[in-house]
């Protein structure tokens, strides 16, 4: 099967490229051909054999190449004229797209659906229904639904994007433009990575009937015996949307706990001011990898509609119960009670006593220890395996 993977980016730079670098690596180990399309980069680690990418769109160049951004990043003749060459060199079975509003817009929907070609999308985000992609307000800290229904004047009038007019605006602009259009009835099918953001997606009705929610996949992690230490571990962003704020407040509350942090952000001077807080800062590899396993437990205390956290997963997958936030995609990925725990979001007092629980309960939290091992989430291969069910349009996928 030929495969073609659209994606802005083609070099390593967040969640979506790494998902597509590695399906594009297991297709091929099963005997498919995989190319990319996306921006020119010389930092790209993937292309196609036409050699034909958009211009590099960078926000931060010089004012006249800007001047045209505001039409660019909402219609792109350009990338339509590329992804032409692309399709008529490769001929590809499927197009599978992932992030591409801004520097490829949804315009090369029209000259895909040319080809009669099914295209899948992956919803990354909650861009399809909201504007600023998050379904939160940056400026208020609160989540935030007022777009949906297709109302996105609400985006402009609320200044969601980077608290910015222009770019509210834009953002408004490039929401209602598509919708008028109906372009997103040109999808076959949406991968959503949970079944919260399928329930959002289906608040617009051109995304009726196309939806598959597939959580995603991760690494398989060989067993290994540790010995538990007497800390507990948050790993991630240090940002308020994360509810690292409440976070470190908890943290003051339990003096006689240790917790240990690993990563970085805005709120990184908060953190290293708490006495029984240790900040090992940004951490991967096999570092991060002997913090989880040697946790007693994990944190995932988010304050926004998280999608499908990785962490949430790979702290499992290392024999380490999480207490998560039961908000967005968290609680589909902990089997509370036996996992791990769910505390309200943004509630200190519920996190407090849910800490005390499962920090005090020794046998409890070795049975969710135990129960951890046992877990399973979809492999690059299966979910490889149940994403070409879906290119073919067979039989229903669930995951």
């Amino acid at each position: 099967m030929k495969i073609l993977m659209v994606n802005k980016f083609l070099y390593p730079n967040g969640g979506s490229e790494t998902y597509i670098f590695k399906l594009g690596e297991c297709f091929k180990s099963m005997g498919h051909e995989v190319q990319y399309f996306g921006m020119e980069d010389e930092r790209n680690v993937v292309g196609n054999d036409a050699n034909a990418y958009t211009s590099n769109m960078n926000f931060h160049t010089g004012k006249m190449q800007k001047l045209l951004y505001p039409i660019k990043i909402i219609y792109s003749r350009e990338a339509r004229a590329r992804i032409r060459k692309v399709l008529d060199d490769f001929h590809p079975d499927v197009v599978h797209l992932n992030n591409i509003n801004f520097q490829i817009t949804p315009s090369i929907l029209y000259e895909i659906k040319k080809d009669h070609l099914p295209i899948i999308w992956t919803a990354h985000d909650y861009q399809l229904v909201c504007p600023n992609h998050m379904m939160y307000n940056l400026e208020t800290k609160q989540m935030c639904e007022q777009c949906l229904g297709k109302h996105y004047k609400n985006c402009s009038k609320n200044r969601c994007i980077h608290g910015s007019r222009v770019k509210s605006y834009l953002g408004t602009l490039e929401a209602k433009y598509y919708a008028r259009r109906k372009t997103y009835a040109m999808v076959d099918k949406m991968i959503c990575p949970s079944e919260f953001l399928e329930k959002k997606l289906l608040t617009d009705p051109v995304f009726q009937g196309k939806t598959i929610a597939l959580h995603n996949f991760i690494d398989e992690v060989p067993a290994k015996e540790v010995t538990k230490k007497p800390y507990i571990l948050y790993f991630g962003r240090y940002s308020e949307e994360k509810g690292i704020h409440t976070l470190i407040q908890v943290a003051k509350e339990l003096p006689k706990i240790s917790f240990i942090f690993a990563g970085n952000g805005p709120l990184e001077e908060e953190v290293n001011a708490v006495a029984n807080i240790k900040n090992v800062g940004f951490q991967t590899g096999d570092a991060l990898e002997q913090l989880i396993r040697e946790a007693k437990f994990s944190l995932y205390p988010s304050e926004w509609y998280e999608n499908c956290p990785f962490s949430v997963m790979e702290s499992q997958m290392y024999g380490t119960p999480v207490i998560g936030a039961n908000i967005g995609g968290i609680p589909e990925l902990i089997q509370e009670n036996k996992t791990g725990l769910l505390f309200e979001s943004g509630n200190k007092k519920d996190l407090i006593d849910k800490i005390n629980y499962l920090w005090n309960n020794e046998s409890v939290l070795k049975d969710y220890q135990e129960n951890c091992k046992s877990i399973s989430f979809d492999t690059v291969t299966t979910y490889c395996q149940k994403l070409l069910k879906i290119y073919r349009n067979e039989e229903p996928i669930h995951g």
